[in-house]
């Protein structure tokens, strides 16, 4: 039998290990609990985990130093941070750090329990989360073209505005993965060696993202096999799909528009531009 995966939760809320205790406990999986950030660091130096779970606000050392304790130690030791203490600066400081994921509290356990399936069984790629720019209004990442790296990015873009109304939240973020996965499978051919950039921008009156990725480009006259290309026909993009050879799908640009209210290529068609108007409160 191969050896128990080994979680390391560290916070101050007996409350939540006890959630993640009950979310995360499943046969092969070893769950050890921490109270404060000292105590965390000191079972990290003794043992050997596969994963880290931590707190930011703990007495002694908090989890933003935790992470950056950890990541020069074992920079291959996945971390996911949990917070209620949610702002751009950690956001960006936790990406920096390699952190794995971030969650702001109250989160929900199937979440949860999705992202550390992934950070226990996806094999890391140092640096597949690069910080080009970053101001809490702007966010400017590359990101290697693989599917588990575009659904980590999203996590973290979507926690940069706690404030942001969750119906717009859901909204973006939905429009975003799908012009995300278009650019990683069709511009970088889910090629991890390739890189995408995307910028998160935060006006007064709305939230932009710009999403460009290395291939060639595309015009809506030769998009045959997707729905936007087919208003008329709505099977007709399913057909060509099958025909090509492709998964099932075909609806991205066409969900995307429904969601946000502007969007727009540049004349290569490799860079994409999402617009969302906020109220203004």
């Amino acid at each position: 039998m191969p050896d128990p995966k080994r979680i390391l939760i560290v916070d101050d809320d007996p409350d939540v290990h006890r959630l993640l205790q009950v979310a995360l406990h499943e046969t092969g999986r070893y769950i050890e609990s921490a109270f404060d950030g000292n105590e965390g660091l000191r079972k990290f130096e003794e043992g050997k985990w596969d994963l880290v779970i931590t707190d930011v606000l703990m007495p002694g050392i908090d989890g933003m130093q935790l992470l950056e304790r950890i990541r020069a130690m074992r920079p291959e030791t996945p971390v996911v941070v949990m917070t209620v203490d949610s702002t751009a600066d950690k956001i960006v400081t936790a990406i920096r750090e390699n952190a794995f994921a971030w969650f702001s509290k109250p989160f929900t356990m199937q979440a949860v329990r999705e992202m550390v399936e992934r950070a226990l069984s996806s094999p890391r790629l140092l640096d597949d989360i690069k910080v080009i720019s970053a101001t809490p209004r702007w966010l400017e990442l590359r990101l290697r073209c693989d599917f588990e790296t575009a659904t980590r990015a999203l996590h973290f873009v979507r926690e940069m505005d706690p404030e942001l109304p969750e119906s717009d939240r859901e909204s973006v973020a939905l429009a975003f993965r799908e012009i995300l996965l278009n650019a990683i499978e069709h511009g970088g051919g889910n090629d991890p060696n390739v890189h995408v950039t995307v910028t998160y921008m935060r006006a007064d009156g709305a939230l932009l993202f710009l999403v460009r990725d290395p291939g060639p480009g595309f015009s809506f006259d030769k998009l045959k096999h997707a729905a936007v290309s087919n208003i008329q026909s709505p099977v007709e993009h399913a057909m060509t799909r099958e025909e090509l050879g492709l998964r099932p799908g075909g609806f991205g640009i066409l969900l995307t528009r429904s969601f946000v209210d502007e969007l727009l290529y540049n004349e290569k068609g490799n860079e994409v531009l999402l617009i969302k108007y906020l109220k203004r409160s």
